[in-house]
Parts: structure tokens; sequence; C-alpha cells
């Protein structure tokens, strides 16, 4: 019984492990922004080194900018995160780069998020106005504005008037981050009442259609204070529409967030919405009447960014816009990974190094964890102590599998030994394994973030690999043969623990214990570096640990 047990928990562990690297784990996405080096003047210079149909798109989008600016159907809007511009054809925001990201660790090319209507990947938002009659011109998509000379680097206000008299302005103002400010202005000059009903959209023609269930990629919605998110293929199959409600949509990427955040009070009608390859989010405020010689302002805001948790609870408490922490798709286990997010944020913000953070983390929960790894280390010990009398009963009983399990059960009851203890902390650490996983996986502030020598990025796994001899040999392995430096050194910690460990007195459990570090090594190899230092620091500290405990059972002897 105890060798099916041992056999079953290996298998389903393994099972595990390497179901989440499928199943879970992330894969390459559809969704690859467009990467182009800018500075805040708009001279954009190609980089030699892209993938040819990446330098289509960006050659496309750079002449398409160019040529605007030259025509005067640009204004730029820029502060120090961000670098884009209005287009003055429909009043559109669709040229916005992310400064402070880069696309990978071996370009200086940045991040775009938003790019025109007439490029490959197109993504950007529009505001304006609808009307239930045909009596007097609202401005469209085709419609050109003018510039308002009190112009600044963080605000743009345009104008437009109709034949009738009726002056409408948009007002876009960046705060000192993602936040786009959208002031939409109606004076009537006419002489009657006028009927509006103020809008904002945002549109994108790319999504990912195959489902990722490690991070969400799609359509994301907070109605009613709850949270609802719809893949790019679910808004293909049917749309979504909310009507008189309160909360904020938009659409979310693994890393960045693009939404319309009405007022906290305000109610709209929602609808999320997606034929082709083109999606749309929309939101439509209850109408307005004015009167002659009257005006109205409709305040909306537009987030367009990087979803910095920080950043995001800030906005959050100062909007009161409902959930918007929950952007960043923290997961099932929301009420585990975000706590360990936070408490990794705050060692980071201490030591100033992830890496770092990560290794206090571990220490914390083995500090943590210690009353459970001493009652299981004892449990261990006396299990070593009453292996001659296992082995016994085992000889005894060696064709009657149920005395044997009978006699097995009356020796643990009769020493009070709990032989599943000492798996306890174990069983504890799996949700904070598959906590840390997602919180590597998924939020900005570990893309990119670097530990120390050849690591540059926790979130992404090791890249050495000892079929290169760790790079000295000119060769690039496959992905199945990346084997670095630190899954190696997780697989000899993790055979140096077992060897604290008293032996299974069955040869088959001790040949299946014997290689659990070798499956182990394979399986991690493709696991982000952050996480592989999270276990194997952790071994380490539980070799430390048993040493310890070891010693303290020594003395009290």
């Amino acid at each position: 019984m105890e060798q099916f047990r041992l056999v079953l928990a290996v298998i389903l562990s393994t099972a595990i492990l390497f179901g989440w690297q499928y199943f879970f784990a992330s894969p390459t996405p559809n969704f690859k922004p467009v990467e182009i080096s800018a500075t805040i003047d708009n001279q954009i210079n190609i980089s030699p080194k892209r993938e040819r149909y990446i330098e289509s798109i960006v050659k496309d989008l750079s002449e398409i900018l160019k040529q605007d600016f030259e025509q005067s159907k640009r204004v730029r809007i820029f502060n120090e995160y961000v670098s884009g511009s209005i287009n003055l054809q429909g009043a559109r925001l669709d040229d916005l780069i992310l400064l402070k990201y880069k696309q990978d660790l071996n370009t200086k090319d940045k991040v775009v998020l938003l790019s025109p209507q007439n490029t490959q990947k197109s993504y950007f938002a529009e505001f304006g106005w609808l009307s239930i009659n045909n009596k007097f011109d609202l401005p469209n998509n085709k419609t050109i504005w003018k510039v308002d000379n009190t112009n600044s680097f963080n605000t743009v206000n345009l104008y437009w008037i109709n034949d009738q008299g009726i002056k409408f302005t948009i007002k876009i103002t960046l705060d000192d981050n993602y936040l786009f400010n959208i002031n939409q202005g109606v004076e009537n000059s006419s002489s009657e009442d006028i009927v509006v009903y103020p809008y904002a959209s945002v549109n994108r023609s790319y999504g990912q259609n195959e489902s990722n269930a490690m991070v969400h990629e799609g359509a994301i919605a907070v109605v009613d204070n709850q949270l609802t998110e719809y893949s790019f293929s679910d808004l293909k199959e049917e749309s979504i529409e909310k009507k008189q409600q309160k909360g904020w949509i938009g659409f979310s990427d693994k890393y960045w967030l693009v939404s319309i955040l009405p007022d906290s009070n305000a109610l709209f009608n929602a609808k999320l919405t997606g034929f082709s390859n083109k999606y749309q989010a929309y939101i439509l405020k209850n109408k307005i009447t004015i009167s002659p010689g009257q005006s109205f302002n409709n305040i909306i805001r537009l987030f367009a960014g990087a979803k910095n948790i920080d950043l995001l609870h800030k906005y959050q408490n100062q909007y009161h816009i409902p959930l918007f922490d929950r952007a960043v798709d923290f997961g099932i286990l929301y009420f585990i990974t975000k706590p360990i997010f936070l408490l990794l944020n705050y060692f980071y913000s201490v030591v100033g190094n992830f890496g770092v953070a990560i290794l206090i983390l571990t220490i914390f929960i083995k500090v943590l964890l210690f009353p459970l790894a001493y009652k299981g280390f004892i449990n261990m010990n006396r299990l070593k102590v009453l292996q001659p009398q296992l082995v016994a009963i085992k000889e005894r009983y060696s064709n009657d599998t149920v005395a044997f399990q009978k006699a097995v059960m009356e020796l643990y009851k009769k020493e009070k030994v709990n032989p599943m203890s000492g798996c306890l902390p174990l069983f504890l650490q799996m949700p904070v394994f598959f906590a840390l996983y997602k919180v590597l996986s998924v939020t900005i502030e570990m893309r990119h973030a670097p530990f120390f020598w050849w690591l540059k990025d926790l979130s992404a796994p090791d890249p050495t690999t000892i079929f290169n001899l760790f790079g000295l040999l000119p060769w690039h392995a496959p992905s199945f043969l990346m084997i670095g430096v630190l899954p190696m050194l997780m697989a000899i910690t993790m055979h140096m623990q077992q060897s604290l460990n008293p032996a299974p007195a069955d040869p088959t459990q001790a040949r299946v214990m014997k290689y659990l570090p070798l499956i182990f090594l394979f399986v991690f190899a493709s696991f982000p570096s952050g996480l592989v230092i999270y276990w194997t620091w952790s071994n380490i500290l539980s070799i430390i640990q048993q040493i310890v405990i070891k010693r303290l059972c020594l003395e009290k002897k």
C-alpha cells in the first residue's frame, strides 16, 4: 500500500507539473506590438534587425505618421512615459508609444500600443456624439478638426463648428502617466434644442483567438461591481451588451490595457463586439438636451498603457474606479497571488532587485511554515527508527498484502507516527508555487526584471544550456534541450535534500525517489527563472532547516 501511494503521489506531482506547463504556461502570444525606436519629436528610425513582416508594418506606420505630420493632420501629445499624436481627421488617439518598455532585451525598440486604422495592426480610441435625428450635422470619422493655439505638450484642444453654428470641442489632457482625460463639449448657438448622446470607443484589428489559461487577453468589463472577461473568440460568436450600468470596459493584453473609464456615478450603455478580425469596446452615455445659447461638457477618461499595479491602485482610489486593479489577471488564486505580489513588491522596494526579493520571500515563507516543518521532521525521524520493524513486518506478511497493511497501520498508531505529516509543508507550498508562477507570468513589474550575472529576465526561462557548454560553443540548442544552470542547481539541491531523509525500505520506492530530481530537472527547465530561483533557494533552506532541527533534537536527548 505504501509503495502504491508513493508511486501515485509521484505520478500525480509530475502530471500536475507537466500539465501546468502544457495547459497554463503562457505560449508566445499572437499580440506582438509593433517595435520602433521613436523620440518625442517623432523622428522614427526603423531597426535593421527586425523580421521582414515586422519591418513592413513599421515602415507602413512610420510613413503614414510622417506623411500626416507633413500635411499638418496630427498634433503631438507626450509625457515622460508615452509619446503619441492625435489624428485631426476624426479626432482619434491612434498613435501611442510606451517609452519605458522595450519589446525585448536585445533591442532599444519601444512598444507601440496604438496605431492608425490603415495600418496592419490598427488600435485606436475615438470620441464623439450621436443623435436621434438629422436636423444638424455631427462630427464623424471624416471630420477634420481644428487645433486651438493654447495646446501644450500634454494637452490638445480641438474644435469643429457645423453649418448650423453648433460648436463641438474635445479637450484631451494627458496626466503624468497613462491616463487621458477627455472633455467633450457642445455649445448650442442654434435657435432650437439639440439632443446628443456622447460616446467613446476603443477599436482594434487584431486579437489572440486561441484561449490562454495562464493570462486573459481580450475584452474586459467591470459592470455592477463584477469583473467579466471575454476572449476575442467570444466576441466573434456574439456581441455583449450592458444597459444602464456603471463601471468600465476595454481590451486587456498580457501587460497592456486600453480601457474607457466613465465617471463612477455615470450610467451608460456598453457594447463589446467582434467581426472578421475587428473588435470594438463601445460606451454610449445617456442623452443630453442642450437649449439654445447653452453648452454642456461630458467628462470621460481613457487609460492606455502598462498594467502597473501601484498605478492601477492609485487611479482606482483617486477616481473611484471599481476593481481597476483586477485588470492584472491574478487568476482564481487572487486571494493568494495578489498578497504574494504585494509582499514581493515591498521587498523589491527595500532591496531594489526582484531576484533578491524572491530570496527574501522564500525565507519569509520558510519561517512561517517552520512549526510544520519541525513536526514533519520529527515524524520522519520516527519513521527512520521504525524502518527495521517495517522490514520485519514486510518479511512476515510477504504474501498477505491486507495483513501487511493492517500491521503497518497498527505500528504507526502504537508509535503515534503520521507518515503523511512530512508532506504537509510541501502541500502548503504548492499554492505559493503556483501563485508565484502567476506573478512572474502576468505582472509588468516582473517583465524583463534582472537578477545577477546571466539572468536578465526573471519572467523568462534560464537562457543557458549545458548542451552548448553554457554559451561557450556557437550553437543554439532547440527548446527541449535548454537545460540551464538554474534547473541543474535545483535538481542538485533536491537530491541533497532527499539524501537527508530516510530512504524508503522498498527498492521500487527508492528508485522512484532517486529519479525524481531528474524528472524535475527537465520540467523546471522551461519555467520562469524566478520560479526556479524560488524552488532552489527553498531546497537549500530546507537542507539548512533539517540540519538545525536535527541538532535541536540531539540537544534535547
